[in-house]
């Protein structure tokens, strides 16, 4: 399987954003705060995913970047255990990852929690809301 993060893979449509966030469920992995919702497989074929960082915390774009790039490079290296359970349940899945701790954590800390969340959305707590 190929590693990748593609267009296709961001969430960027305002209506899906919405329906997230009303209809969606969320849990807290620290540093992450987890927004998901799941639907029918006719809406995309793979996960879409937003990282968000808080301008509060972080008042340089720089840094604020700098943790979206760490996020998105943990996702697409540990992404394959999401890919494969979606298609098999036949669902469509979106993901909403709020960066909420107030320093730039390393890397390996971040791949770790990244790890995580996924693994929890894989086994079932995706199932409890949508």
């Amino acid at each position: 399987m190929r590693q990748t993060f593609g267009k296709n893979e961001r969430l960027h449509s305002k209506k899906q954003i919405n329906r997230l966030f009303k209809e969606g469920g969320s849990f807290f992995t620290y540093p992450f705060k987890v927004l998901f919702h799941t639907g029918s497989k006719d809406e995309t074929e793979l996960p879409q995913i937003l990282i968000s960082v808080s301008k509060r915390n972080f008042k340089k774009a720089v840094d604020r970047n700098k943790v979206k790039r760490l996020v998105r490079e943990a996702y697409r290296k540990n992404k394959s255990e999401l890919l494969s359970s979606s298609s098999k349940n036949k669902t469509a899945m979106t993901i909403g990852l709020i960066y909420t701790a107030k320093t730039i954590l390393p890397y390996a800390e971040i791949e770790t929690k990244i790890i995580l969340i996924l693994q929890r959305l894989t086994k079932g707590d995706a199932e409890t809301a949508g």
